[in-house]
């Protein structure tokens, strides 16, 4: 069993997404039945969506967006990981509906497109401790320099369950190793922080990485959360900038092949079974 904790769907004929004008590589539709097709192959059974930044008039028409594909007979996503405004005034509100839908798994708010002082406010901060309780997540997608405001952020909400994305995002094109790890093993420190190991092939070379190249920063990962704190996500379609689900799939076994099965099936679907109730 293989659970995907990080799939985004983009159609463009549904939804507005304003960054994509910016990243030619993925300005195209990247569909369910596209990556269905592969993801059963890979032995993929459960799938969370993860939001894909939207125009913000357009957060809810993307959970119902999924929630359709979802209630299609056979689908493979059984839950969603939606956008949020912390730093806005109607959270709460927001926040209120999303507990009322069961579909709804928890949220993100990308930290590392928008000023840094933006996780800092106030607002933005009460809004997230709000999160505490609810039994909904909420996901850190950050770059490494960020590891200090993940920690203050972490620290004034210990009721709410984060989840670090991609590894933390390392710079493994230019073997920025030290750095990274620091920030891994600080924030690890934290016991409501998750980390998902998903997609870092987006993040090396995608002419000469290997899996022995991406191995330091996974193994790190797991020695620095335990295998009860990690779990596991595709990334797609951002994962084929650096090979593909396939081939993400292959090289996390690969890397996973010293550890026991008990150990694997944590990080590959008990974990994320726990964690959103799946």
């Amino acid at each position: 069993m293989l659970i995907d904790t990080h799939l985004h769907i983009i159609d463009r004929s549904a939804l507005p997404y304003p960054w994509l004008s910016q990243v030619a590589d993925l300005d195209h539709d990247f569909l369910y039945e596209t990556y269905a097709a592969e993801a059963r192959r890979c032995g993929i059974t459960t799938v969370l969506h993860m939001e894909v930044d939207v125009d913000p008039a357009a957060m809810q028409a993307e959970t119902d967006h999924i929630a359709g594909i979802a209630k299609r007979t056979g689908s493979l996503i059984t839950g969603a990981i939606v956008s949020c405004r912390p730093e806005e005034e109607g959270f709460a509100a927001y926040l209120e509906r999303q507990k009322a839908d069961p579909f709804v798994k928890g949220f993100r708010r990308v930290l590392h497109v928008v000023p840094d002082d933006v996780s800092e406010g106030a607002l933005f901060r009460e809004n997230i401790r709000r999160i505490g309780g609810s039994g909904l997540t909420f996901d850190l997608c950050t770059l490494p320099h960020q590891a200090s405001r993940v920690t203050a952020l972490v620290d004034l909400a210990p009721d709410v369950q984060f989840v670090l994305d991609h590894c933390g995002v390392p710079d493994i094109r230019s073997d920025a190793y030290e750095p990274w790890k620091a920030g891994i093993s600080e924030i690890a420190r934290r016991p409501n922080v998750v980390c998902k190991v998903s997609g870092v092939v987006a993040y090396a070379d995608a002419e000469t990485w290997t899996a022995q190249t991406l191995r330091p920063y996974i193994e790190h990962v797991i020695a620095s959360f335990g295998w009860d704190r990690v779990v596991w996500g595709s990334d797609w379609p951002v994962c084929t900038l650096g090979g593909g689900l396939s081939t993400w799939v292959a090289a996390t076994h690969a890397v996973l092949s010293g550890s026991s099965e008990a150990e694997r099936s944590r990080l590959l679907f008990a974990n994320a079974q726990r964690l959103w109730s799946l």
